[in-house]
């Protein structure tokens, strides 16, 4: 399906059993949750979503059922991340045939590859399909950064036309955008700086918090697309506590606490990360507890829809 990479795109967890074995059941409550909630589209296998644990036959069954689930109404995008030029081609390949609509792609994994290197490894994986292909620039937690010049050279790429900026650096919305124009979309790929980048002109947001607090998310980037920035701050504001468990390395923990707290998870994540327990457990409880018991009222986004 042709979409354009903008608003609200959930790096969907994986959810998992107490034998850490793929739940599908509690995946598709999951997805229909976000759904319902208007995201714009979803992203598979991210960070989130424990893509190191995965195996490549649950990565298929997790892209075939959310093509079955989302119909073609929203796109469902792939993460690629692998530590080969071949192995990723091959997932690209597979993926394509599996019904994703497109990829978002991290540098090679475990190898700091230089800048010539990286190109060639985005170059080789857009020429091997046709589909939509999303930079994931994260070089906070995976050591490469994707500079200007490295995004000019990509340019020559027609269908690597998006970014998720992780930098953490907000200005590189405004370096995007005055450097490329909209040659690249932007996404940002950090809660705890998503409305600062969308008021600064980022397209959307591949959001974290989102898997526990669906329609949240969707109404701060639908308040913004309408100009009510003072209700998008003010949900912002509640939501900040919370969307910082996005930013540690401890993220899918955290999230997957969160989700369990809402019924949209089944809090199981795969080892060798371990649930929260102790006073982690507790603190992030306590988080979750506040919000809940004060939830702004955004009963009206979704007339905005």
């Amino acid at each position: 399906m042709k979409f354009t990479w903008k608003g609200v795109m959930p790096a969907l967890t994986t959810q998992f059993d107490a034998q850490e074995q793929l739940d599908l059941n509690a995946f598709v409550h999951h997805l229909n949750a976000q759904i319902d909630a208007g995201i714009h589209g979803i992203v598979l296998g991210g960070t989130l979503g424990e893509a190191s644990t995965l195996e490549t036959a649950e990565k298929e069954a997790l892209v075939k059922t959310a093509c079955e689930i989302t119909n073609q109404k929203i796109p469902v995008i792939l993460n690629i991340a692998e530590q080969s030029t071949s192995n990723a081609i091959a997932s690209v390949r597979q993926a394509e045939k599996n019904g994703a609509d497109g990829f978002m792609v991290l540098p090679p994994m475990r190898y700091k590859a230089t800048d010539t290197e990286t190109v060639a490894y985005f170059k080789a994986i857009a020429a091997a399909t046709e589909l939509p292909i999303m930079i994931y620039n994260n070089p906070v937690d995976y050591k490469i950064e994707v500079t200007l010049d490295m995004f000019d050279q990509l340019s020559e790429c027609p269908n690597i036309n998006a970014v998720k900026e992780s930098t953490r650096d907000v200005s590189n919305v405004t370096r995007m955008k005055n450097r490329f124009g909209n040659r690249f979309q932007i996404m940002c790929g950090v809660d705890t700086i998503a409305i600062e980048s969308l008021m600064m002109g980022a397209d959307g947001w591949i959001a974290g918090l989102v898997d526990a607090f669906p329609q949240e998310t969707v109404a701060i980037y639908t308040y913004i697309q309408n100009g009510l920035y003072e209700k998008a701050v003010e949900v912002h504001r509640w939501f900040f506590d919370l969307l910082e468990l996005d930013i540690t390395p401890q993220l899918v923990q955290h999230i997957k606490q969160c989700e369990k707290a809402t019924g949209l998870g089944t809090g199981y994540v795969r080892q060798p990360r371990i649930a929260n327990t102790g006073a982690e457990k507790v603190r992030v409880a306590k988080i979750i507890d506040q919000a809940l018991a004060h939830r702004p009222d955004i009963s009206d986004y979704k007339s905005m829809l």
